[in-house]
C-alpha cells in the first residue's frame, strides 16, 4: 500500500509561491507547471526508493520543465515532501527542516 504524502509548511508554501508566480505571467505554464508537480508526487507514492538517497536521509526528484526539484523523505508512516525547491536557490537550504 502507498503511502501517503504530506507536506511541510514550507514546502506546501514554497509550491503556492511558484504556482503563483508562474500565474502572473501565464496561466498555461502555471497549469503545465501544477501538472508536472502532481506527477512527479504521484512517482514519488509509486516507488518512493526510485531516487538516490541524500543529505538528511532526503531524495529528490527534478521536474523536466520547470527548474524545480521535489526534496523528500521516507518516513515510517507517510512521505513528507520537505521542499519545492528552485534550482537557482541555496542548496541544501532546507536542511533543518524537519
Amino acid at each position: 500500500m502507498a503511502k501517503s504524502l504530506e507536506f511541510h509548511p514550507a514546502a506546501a508554501t514554497e509550491a503556492e509561491q511558484a504556482t503563483t508566480w508562474y500565474l502572473e505571467r501565464s496561466p498555461h505554464a502555471a497549469q503545465r507547471f501544477v501538472e508536472e508537480l502532481a506527477q512527479a508526487l504521484d512517482l514519488i507514492t509509486q516507488a518512493p526508493d526510485r531516487w538516490p538517497r541524500g543529505p538528511e536521509d532526503t531524495r529528490r526528484i527534478l521536474l523536466r520543465r520547470f527548474p524545480f526539484a521535489v526534496v523528500y523523505r521516507e518516513e515510517q508512516s507517510v512521505i513528507q515532501v520537505v521542499a519545492v525547491a528552485h534550482g537557482r536557490r541555496k542548496p541544501g537550504y532546507w536542511r533543518d527542516r524537519h
